[in-house]
């Protein structure tokens, strides 16, 4: 039995097929042009496979994921304009004849870091994972389900505080400033100095300010959720990060509840080749095949 993963991202599609047991067979990158294009490539990758059960498909967005709305499947209103409306689990299904799992990016690879923690340590019963990249979001699992009926969580955009040196920047997001993605994301970090996150030393003051606002969206994760673990992957995301996140997030917790070792309690994803996604699609995917059957 085979199964596909779809990454789809607002740079590239990532497409994978793999076994049951969710070993890579293959995996090939797309570019995110227009989506006639762009899902010709991908369907006519998964083509090959005639053994193709299911695929799982984690999508940028704002996606539909309610069952109940005529739009389910589809991406809705994205700032890419040529892929608002894309009724892209359709044109999936059409071609292909395979149950197709649909969830956001976030979800994918939080699913995927959730079965991963599961192989290591069965009581993590529940995560948050945060992704810091281009934008910031999060996606929740559960004992194996995700949080959010009516539409997924979109913690990348709640508020702030600002920190004391950041006070005259203006946040990029451009429906709400000063939320977190619009001071904490890669295009945040680039609006202040000129030159993109994975060029700046270290050392440089602005990882004080972006680790500020972090620790504070796990604050929020931790008050609201209290997950067994918090994850922080994404472009911008490293192990030293993380250790300035989880400083600044001891200081705002203030030991107000438990949460264990605070270095096995926020953590960076140690999924090889940023590969939380993939897993996770081909786990949702056998999940959805199962569910039919």
């Amino acid at each position: 039995m085979l199964l596909g993963s779809v990454e789809a991202g607002g740079t590239k599609f990532i497409c994978a097929v793999g076994n049951e047991k969710y070993q890579i067979k293959e995996k090939v990158q797309i570019l995110t042009t227009e989506p006639k294009e762009t899902l010709k490539q991908c369907i006519n990758f998964f083509k090959q496979y005639d053994d193709l059960q299911a695929i799982g498909v984690a999508s940028f967005g704002p996606i539909e994921t309610n069952l109940a709305s005529e739009k389910y499947g589809f991406i809705t209103t994205t700032p890419k304009k040529l892929w608002q409306n894309t009724n892209l689990v359709g044109m999936i299904q059409k071609s292909l004849s395979v149950p197709v799992s649909w969830t956001t990016d976030v979800n994918g690879s939080a699913y995927g870091e959730w079965l991963n923690l599961q192989e290591k340590s069965p009581r993590v019963s529940s995560l948050v994972y945060y992704t810091v990249g281009t934008g910031i979001g999060a996606g929740i699992v559960y004992d194996g389900n995700f949080v959010g009926s009516q539409g997924n969580p979109e913690l990348g955009h709640i508020y702030v505080k600002k920190h004391p040196s950041d006070m005259n920047f203006t946040g990029v997001c451009p429906y709400h400033h000063d939320c977190l993605e619009g001071l904490a994301s890669g295009p945040a970090i680039k609006a202040r100095l000129g030159i993109a996150g994975e060029n700046i030393s270290k050392e440089n003051k602005i990882w004080q300010i972006i680790s500020y606002y972090l620790a504070q969206a796990a604050m929020v994760a931790t008050l609201s959720f209290r997950p067994s673990k918090i994850i922080f992957g994404g472009g911008v995301s490293s192990q030293w990060l993380v250790d300035l996140i989880s400083k600044e997030f001891s200081l705002l917790l203030n030991n107000y509840v438990e949460i264990g070792n605070l270095s096995d309690y926020i953590i960076v994803s140690h999924i090889p080749d940023n590969g939380s996604a993939t897993l996770g699609n081909f786990a949702l995917a056998k999940k959805k095949l199962i569910r039919i059957i």
